[in-house]
């Protein structure tokens, strides 16, 4: 199977900027069919969201309360996808999860997820 591990999140100021990493291990015949990975976000008390996703061939997908100031990127040697944050509010504090999916928008497999606290 496919297991997700996050890494990157923290403490950081309004303003202020963080990078995720997600790297993706187990068996290599399952991680060369995930078409897509992304990422989601889960505040206290809300539904989980996507924050955003990117395809194999490098489309992306963003929500306009983060677009031009998140950034997803996938090295696809290193099985491993990026979310850069910049801007940072404090309306982005989340759990941070990694997934990836078969599907686009269908994630199969789940990381345990990050947490980012952005301080006002």
């Amino acid at each position: 199977q496919v297991h997700l591990v996050e890494s990157g999140g923290g403490l950081v100021q309004a303003g202020g900027s963080l990078r995720l990493s997600c790297v993706a291990t187990g068996s290599s015949f399952y991680i060369e069919q995930i078409v897509f990975m992304g990422w989601y976000r889960q505040a206290p008390g809300k539904q989980r969201e996507l924050v955003a996703e990117i395809t194999r061939s490098g489309s992306t997908n963003y929500p306009d309360s983060v677009k031009g100031r998140f950034t997803i990127a996938r090295d696809n040697v290193k099985n491993t996808v990026y979310l850069q944050m910049n801007s940072l509010k404090s309306e982005d504090t989340a759990v941070y999860y990694c997934a990836g999916g078969q599907v686009v928008g269908t994630a199969r497999y789940w990381g345990q997820g990050t947490q980012v606290t952005v301080s006002s």
